[in-house]
């Protein structure tokens, strides 16, 4: 990357404001023609979002949007759609087992809206707040019930795909758990026992940095520091790591930037909420060192401009030469680049830079924002469903947005960075997840 020195929040604050006034009609359009029956909009195919069956991992980006432009603009109609699709398409998500996901669908949720109660934007009202309360309650003792015990006395919340699998993925997804146990919620397990959820946190977020990133110390013979592996396998009988493996990157040697874009918003988020305790200080080492490492490799492994290719080992990239020497190209013939993977980690290198009052970071994150809430990324299409355009789901799978399309949690990242910098620059409280 060459990270700019001269940008600001405040220098930023048209393209913010322009963002949310095209997000308004993006949400505006999806919400006239999507039929609750199609599923969860996942990715754009010719500007229209359509489903992709796999996992419903993308409602609560899709309902959680309209509660960002809200917050963003103060127009209540936003307010109202999400509200109201909250409470008649995300019961089912807060007690679904069979996923790592309630990170994402509920806190961008009955999350959002707790929160919004919280500061005062929306009317207190003490069952309204139960009603969101026990939902994130349910939702976090659910995920950390997906449990894993590690050989090292640890463990990890699985990932869809079983009890041998830990996703990168998750850390994000993690802060769950992080406002259950705020709310005085545990997990009640056999014979009562009750289960920290700080505990299971804890417990996962290590073995994120322990198994997910890499750090330079002679692990493999692919041992680069700030490498991040998707998938980490254990073996469920005994608890002992195995090895390395990807779902939807290129190959469990090389770094998928979604996953890496997690890693970085997971760890400098979880540093923040640590903070607010004033304890755990070992554990808060450990999150800054893999925040560090995988925030690092961003920037090292990033073209000029901060937009990432999907996977930085992808073969097509021998093909475009010295491709970190000049900005992206999402129309090369190549390999795609991967829009959502910048929307996401705008926010690690912001928070991070914050949270280490280190400008390199800071102005890494506003950087790659500075890009990204521009064309060609920008769309200006009023006829295109999606925000961001240029964006990648499944590369292997073929599942690929690709050029010119948009993914739902592209879109919905994108507007909660957005979000981030637009209460800095009007001086509105500090975006969080608690």
């Amino acid at each position: 990357m060459e990270i700019r020195s001269d940008l600001t929040p405040a220098a930023l604050a048209g393209k913010l404001r322009r963002l949310f006034d095209l997000s308004a009609q993006k949400i505006q359009s999806l919400e006239k023609t999507w039929q609750a029956s199609q599923g969860s909009p996942v990715f754009t195919v010719d500007g229209r979002y359509t489903s992709r069956g796999w996992t419903e991992w993308t409602q609560g980006f899709q309902l959680g949007s309209p509660i960002l432009q809200f917050d963003a603009t103060g127009v209540r109609e936003f307010l109202d759609i999400g509200r109201a699709r909250t409470v008649e398409l995300m019961a089912i998500h807060v007690s679904h087992t069979g996923v790592h996901d309630h990170g994402f669908q509920n806190l961008s949720t009955y999350g959002n809206l707790l929160r919004l109660m919280n500061e005062g934007r929306i009317a207190e009202d003490a069952w309204e707040r139960r009603f969101y309360e026990l939902a994130l309650k349910v939702s976090g003792a659910v995920q950390a019930a997906r449990w894993s015990p590690t050989a090292d006395g640890g463990g990890y919340i699985y990932s869809f795909n079983g009890p041998h699998s830990l996703f990168v993925d998750t850390i994000r997804s993690l802060r769950i758990l992080a406002v259950a146990h705020q709310l005085g919620h545990a997990l009640k397990g056999e014979n009562d026992r009750r289960i920290s959820l700080l505990d299971r946190l804890m417990d996962h977020a290590r073995a994120t940095a322990k198994y997910s990133v890499y750090y330079g110390e002679g692990r493999d013979a692919y041992d680069v520091r700030g490498r991040v592996a998707h998938e980490s396998i254990f073996n469920p009988n005994d608890g002992n790591y195995r090895c390395p493996n990807s779902q939807q990157g290129y190959s469990p040697f090389s770094t998928w930037t979604r996953g890496l874009a997690w890693a970085m918003c997971g760890f400098a988020e979880q540093l923040e909420f640590f903070a607010t305790l004033e304890r755990h200080a070992e554990f808060r080492a450990t999150m800054e060192k893999a925040a560090r490492a995988t925030c690092d490799f961003w920037i090292a492994n990033t073209p000029l401009d901060g937009i990432p290719y999907w996977d930085t080992g992808a073969p097509g990239l021998a093909q475009l030469g010295a491709w970190r020497e000049r900005p992206a190209d999402p129309f090369n013939a190549h390999e795609p680049v991967d829009s959502s993977a910048a929307a996401i980690a705008v926010q690690g290198l912001l928070r991070l830079g914050r949270y280490l009052k280190d400008d390199c970071y800071w102005n890494a994150g506003l950087t790659v924002a500075n890009a990204l809430f521009d064309e060609p990324y920008l769309s200006l299409d009023a006829n295109h469903q999606g925000l961001i355009l240029h964006s990648v789901y499944h590369r292997p799978n073929g599942w690929c947005a690709g050029p010119g399309e948009s993914s739902m949690w592209g879109d919905y990242h994108a507007r909660e960075a957005a979000l981030y910098l637009l209460r800095l620059v009007e001086g509105r409280p500090y975006l969080k997840f608690w």
